[in-house]
């Protein structure tokens, strides 16, 4: 008998595409070059670069680069990629980070993906000076944190995190992260 190879879902995520015209890349293209690499399964999820996807491949490093290398050589300019396990993904998402959180048409919930683990020079929860932002936790390369747009129009929550823990990373808002949530489900 033959052992077959099972296929893990991910999730890749890219950072800075398709904001304010600038590093357009059309999901349709996406889809097909994720395709291209020998992903399977292929869905995209909003306009931002969020992907679903199923492989054989079982090291993160390994997908990212070959991502981020195919992906500038098509488009034409770097991306930075980081992925995550579909599985890991929902396992944070069904802990309900964010119920003791008290929500309004101003509270924006995020989790901020980091490429690598960094050291943490903040106590968290931290909470920005004008009590606008607050980092609730940061575990297993995930940052979750809010922001009161009632407080602050103008969030400095980005330069906050590149500060904290460096540029490698990207920020979603977590109704994204309920989107995908719901095309795991559903089974794409």
């Amino acid at each position: 008998m033959i052992a077959q190879e099972l296929k893990v879902t991910y999730i890749a995520f890219l950072r800075g595409i398709n904001v304010g015209g600038h590093h357009k890349v059309p999901m349709v293209e996406l889809r097909k070059e994720f395709e291209n690499l020998g992903f399977e399964k292929v869905t995209t999820i909003l306009n931002s670069g969020n992907i679903i996807f199923d492989t054989k491949e079982d090291k993160f490093e390994n997908i990212e680069k070959s991502i981020s290398v195919h992906l500038e050589n098509y488009f034409g300019f770097s991306i930075p990629i980081i992925v995550r396990k579909a599985e890991a993904l929902l396992e944070l998402f069904h802990k309900h980070p964010f119920r003791e959180i008290e929500i309004s048409k101003n509270t924006r919930l995020y989790i901020s993906f980091l490429k690598s683990d960094e050291n943490l020079a903040l106590e968290l929860p931290w909470t920005s000076p004008d009590n606008s932002y607050q980092i609730l936790e940061y575990t297993a390369k995930n940052i979750l944190s809010v922001l009161d747009l009632s407080i602050s129009k103008t969030p400095k929550a980005m330069e906050i995190l590149e500060k904290s823990f460096g540029k490698e990373l990207t920020t979603r808002n977590w109704n994204t992260i309920e989107k995908i949530e719901r095309k795991l489900q559903a089974g794409r």
